[in-house]
């Protein structure tokens, strides 16, 4: 399972927004997302590719820091967030913390880890901090083509989501282009320039990562106690040097 932490950012000038966007998830995954503290709401999602659009849905509007937690919860059937523990919830905390230090970044962290002690990082967690860190940086790609779009580009793409049932797919310019009262050249100039072809083409991708994140994770738990390790943080990354960089 995943916990996702959810900030609000710069809250302190800000109106709050956590009743908003708990109201908006609901229309995008049947899992409970609740107020945790302050201007934060945190849920726990059973399935990626709804990690994926909880994800990007927050990034859209530039309002919050996501944080996406990747081990052991203990939540009860129907049970409020609040009321959960586990190394999802503490590998949460921590993803949400990094997202608030990812300075020019798109403020979102992936951290996949387990709790307890031991001498030697199993295969399976390194794995798993592995991908997850992978799922991190297609997250990051795809969030930023979701920040950069543009009012118009937005009302061109949701209408086309809405149309294709979010598949991504040509076919359907046409119609929207009737809808909104502009030409079609208007339409496939959005969808070229919003990147929402790409984004669709990447979202599984991210959904896989995170899903073999997982997967590493519970091989991990069920290896004996004493190999099992803290909380694993995505491997910090270094950009390429130019052959001219001193």
């Amino acid at each position: 399972m995943y916990v996702l932490t959810i900030d609000q950012r710069g809250s302190t000038s800000d109106v709050d927004r956590v009743p908003e966007l708990i109201a908006e998830l609901r229309r995008l995954t049947p899992a409970r997302f609740e107020r945790s503290v302050g201007d934060e709401l945190q849920g726990v999602v059973d399935r990626p590719d709804e990690v994926v659009d909880v994800a990007l849905h927050a990034l859209r509007s530039g309002y919050w820091y996501v944080g996406i937690g990747i081990g052991m919860v203990q939540v009860a059937p129907g049970g409020s967030p609040r009321e959960g523990s586990g190394s999802g919830f503490v590998a949460a905390r921590k993803a949400v913390e990094l997202a608030k230090t990812a300075a020019g970044q798109v403020p979102l962290s992936v951290v996949a880890g387990m709790m307890g002690r031991g001498k030697e990082i199993p295969d399976h967690t390194k794995e798993g901090a592995m991908a997850g860190a992978n799922a991190q940086a297609v997250l990051r790609l795809i969030g930023r083509l979701v920040q950069e779009r543009t009012e118009a580009q937005w009302r061109v793409v949701d209408r086309l989501r809405a149309v294709q049932a979010g598949d991504g797919k040509h076919g359907s310019q046409k119609q929207v282009a009737k809808e909104l009262g502009i030409t079609e050249q208007s339409v496939s100039r959005a969808v070229l320039r919003s990147g929402w072809q790409e984004e669709w083409a990447a979202r599984p991708a991210a959904a896989m990562l995170l899903d073999y994140a997982r997967s590493r994770i519970a091989d991990a738990m069920a290896a004996p106690p004493e190999t099992a390790l803290p909380v694993t943080a995505p491997p910090e990354t270094t950009p390429p040097r130019n052959e001219g960089d001193t």
